[in-house]
């Protein structure tokens, strides 16, 4: 029987080699004032993004910095993008104002009831208005013009045909205010500007209360699995060392993207949150059936040591395990290769979430059980021992 217990610290060697630099660069965050560790999108600091293609080709970073600074925006980020309609110019910046929708075109009112030559209303015959002040008359007589030649009906006016709307017709510069001067100042210095794929605010009071809530959620989440794990076992060593294994997995997923930020820029969104509420989940759905198992071989195997009752369940669970992960591998590869810009970051975070929380379940959760309980019974053992000298 292969002894996977018997081989715990290189598990945890291997663990704590995938978790420490990750986590020395997310500490940096903080201190390198953005130019390591994570990097945020403006879901979370607010400000404004907008991604451009001139016209004239791709101008350098610096000379676009120059000429924002010029209009008084120095703290700006300028990146490029590379997309499939062509090469774009990300613009990162606090915010400049909302993006104003264009006016709409004012639609001129139909004539059909204009005659030619007289007013809307015409005026009543005078057959009919001698009838209506002179004697009785059954019938009005008719007017001689309106029998004789009617006028034509009048053709309406036809409304101007829309225009084609463009691909991006829902994304537009700002024309006025602080914004509209910016993009002036930007079309006078490097000419017209072909397309813009992005132009997005988000207020600092907005991004405060979304940093909030992700918090909260995973603080809340963390803690309601803990209560139930323990509750359910009746064991709080199972809940913690679960609680353990998730802090793992959170720490490998927000480390290597702390990685990738600081060396790839690539940034984290509202949609990171999802991500590591799911992967919180799946790895605690592992570590469950694990704990199931090691509860039922406790009676099976009354009398073995402990750790190698552990050993029984990790090898008779792994083979799930890993069957299990596989399948949503595969489904995360193919949404990470083939689904979009828009989901990428939230299928890798799952993506490593997913192999991460399988890892940690079976080689860091059960794991750490046994060291505890060997631990207590050796204290146990030390205890009734000097109990025993004591007589």
């Amino acid at each position: 029987m292969f002894d996977l217990i018997g081989k715990r610290r290189w598990f945890f060697l291997f663990s704590g080699l995938i978790t420490i630099p990750g986590l020395i660069f997310t500490l940096l965050t903080p201190f390198s004032n953005g130019k390591a560790g994570l990097d945020f999108s403006i879901d979370f600091t607010g400000g404004t993004i907008w991604e451009i293609r001139f016209q004239n080709g791709t101008p350098d970073a610096g000379a676009i910095k120059d000429v924002l600074a010029g209009q008084g925006v120095t703290d700006v980020t300028v990146s490029l993008i590379t997309r499939a309609s062509g090469e774009y110019v990300r613009l990162r910046m606090p915010p400049v104002g909302l993006i104003e929708p264009p006016a709409p075109t004012p639609t001129p009112a139909p004539s059909g009831s204009a005659v030619p030559g007289g007013s809307a209303n015409p005026s009543p015959s005078p057959a009919g208005t001698a009838a209506g002040s002179g004697g009785p008359s059954p019938v009005p007589s008719p007017s001689p013009s309106a029998s004789a030649s009617p006028s034509p009906t009048p053709t309406p006016t036809a409304s101007p045909s829309p225009s084609p709307t463009p691909a991006n017709a829902g994304v537009e510069l700002p024309i006025s205010g602080k914004g509209g001067d910016i993009a002036s100042a930007l079309k006078a210095a490097f000419g017209p500007i072909e397309d813009v794929s992005e132009a997005t605010v988000v207020g600092p009071v907005v991004s405060r209360d979304l940093i909030n809530q992700a918090l909260l959620l995973i603080l809340f989440g963390s803690l309601g699995i803990l209560v139930w794990i323990t509750v359910r076992f009746h064991d709080v060593r199972m809940g913690v060392t679960a609680l353990v294994a998730l802090l793992h997995d959170v720490i490998v997923v927000v480390g290597v993207f702390a990685i990738l930020g600081t060396f790839l820029r690539v940034q984290i969104d509202a949609l990171f949150v999802t991500a590591m509420l799911t992967v919180i989940g799946f790895s605690v759905h592992d570590t469950i059936v694990v704990y199931d198992r090691i509860r039922e071989n406790r009676f099976r195997h009354a009398g073995e040591p402990f750790a190698a009752i552990v050993n029984h369940s990790l090898l008779q669970t792994l083979g799930r395990s890993v069957n299990t992960s596989m399948t949503v591998v595969l489904t995360l590869t193919a949404l990470l290769l083939f689904g979009g810009e828009a989901i990428r970051v939230f299928a890798l975070a799952l993506l490593i979430g997913i192999v991460s929380g399988t890892y940690s379940s079976i080689f860091n959760a059960s794991p750490l059980l046994v060291v505890w309980h060997e631990r207590d019974d050796r204290r146990r053992q030390a205890q009734l021992t000097a109990a025993r000298a004591g007589r």
